[in-house]
């Protein structure tokens, strides 16, 4: 867990120098992989190469910002202000995930169940959604709600289990992965149950019913939704539960030292609980994002491993509300642009080894430090002390 703290402790500085590493590494495989640059090495020609590498890089890195961010060339501002909503509306269940995984970290769970999770808020939102009849408003809510919940009961259990008979929590989430995906896909090919008799080819659910589905922010124009002010709701609620609330307190204790805060009177095994159940409640929150806001309904690919990359999220976020958002609307951005690196010849495998780059560095601070000669952490000696104090009456009281 040491190395975890000191992940979850990470600075601006180390955050950002890993962002430019890893697009550092991304920009050698782009030099390295242009055809202008493998034609100039095949002629012989060592300028056209260099000069056809950078050049890729450029028209790269250029049609990601007009993927993500503005698209200069559109006609209009409505069509130039397009990929900024694309990339905040794929960044929403990340940042969901990103808070859910980042809140176990931070009691030591280590919740790598996110796509089981949000599969089986899926399931809850889905029945929901196109069983039951209800008023528009309230229809929706309890949508949401029923997500959220379904979610977080498949988190609470990963903590009974661990609470009640010791089990890793690594071990029940991988496990409960594997469950989710095919009850998950049972559903979904079952014309009784949420198959779409529209369907052909790949299986898709019905669609949830009008009065279910988030509200369209911007009609006929961009695909945002209200979901945005879901995954808003959950980084402030994130934010107050872990730095403001008492609950949030005891999930730090716990998080930093299991027995001292048992020897301060705080039920770990409830905590666990309660921990597992609040993380996998924001993942539901971003499984309500991804499948109330269609207007069709899901299939098995629409969680498109939201879950894992929800870990990557939480890691370069470290731990921090704000953080975690800034990361998600990084890899929300990645998500938008990268069909216009596509379309100029660039591999979309490229972002793939920027974002494993990013987390690359990110887990390991020593070499982030060493490339960019970047300062260690300073000790705080009353802080060792204490820590040193704690772990050793730990070890006096397990000889005892």
């Amino acid at each position: 867990m040491t190395l975890l703290r000191e992940i979850l402790s990470t600075s601006a500085t180390r955050i950002f120098a890993s962002i430019v590493a890893g697009f550092v590494i991304g920009s050698l495989f782009i030099f390295f992989s242009a055809e202008d640059f493998i034609d100039g090495v095949g002629a012989g020609d060592a300028g056209a190469a260099i000069a056809g590498g950078f050049g890729a890089i450029g028209d790269g890195y250029s049609a990601l910002f007009r993927g993500a961010i503005l698209n200069l060339r559109a006609d209009g501002l409505v069509e130039m202000v397009k990929p900024l909503t694309e990339t905040i509306r794929f960044a929403g269940p990340l940042i969901a995930a990103g808070l859910g995984i980042s809140l176990g970290f931070r009691v030591g769970l280590f919740n790598i169940g996110g796509n089981g999770q949000m599969m089986f808020g899926i399931l809850w939102g889905t029945f929901v959604s196109t069983r039951m009849e209800l008023p528009f408003g309230v229809h929706v809510l309890v949508a949401v709600l029923a997500t959220i919940l379904g979610s977080a009961m498949l988190g609470a259990l990963v903590g009974y289990l661990k609470a009640r008979t010791g089990a890793h929590e690594v071990i029940l989430t991988i496990m409960l992965n594997y469950i989710s995906i095919y009850l998950f896909t049972w559903f979904i090919r079952t014309p009784e149950l949420l198959l779409d008799p529209a369907s052909t080819g790949s299986p898709r659910a019905q669609a949830p019913l009008e009065t279910a589905r988030l509200p369209q922010l911007f009609p006929e124009t961009y695909s945002m939704h209200a979901g945005v002010f879901l995954v808003a709701l959950a980084v402030w609620f994130y934010w107050w539960l872990m730095e403001r609330s008492s609950l949030g307190y005891q999930f730090r204790m716990v998080g930093f030292n299991p027995h001292a805060a048992r020897t301060a009177g705080i039920n770990v095994e409830r905590t666990y609980v309660a921990a597992m159940f609040a993380s996998a409640a924001l993942v539901g929150v971003g499984a309500a994002h991804q499948t109330l806001g269609l207007e069709t309904g899901f299939t098995q690919s629409i969680h498109a491993g939201i879950g894992f990359d929800g870990i990557t999220v939480a890691l370069l976020g470290g731990g921090n509300a704000i953080g975690i958002l800034f990361a998600g609307l990084l890899f929300g951005a990645f998500k938008a642009g990268g069909p216009q690196m596509q379309v100029i010849g660039v591999s979309a495998e490229v972002l793939g080894i920027i974002q494993g780059a990013i987390v690359l560095f990110i887990a390991a601070p020593p070499l982030i430090r060493a490339i960019f000669r970047l300062p260690a952490l300073k000790s705080t000696p009353g802080l060792d002390r204490l820590r040193e104090r704690i772990l050793r009456r730990d070890k006096e009281g397990a000889v005892s």
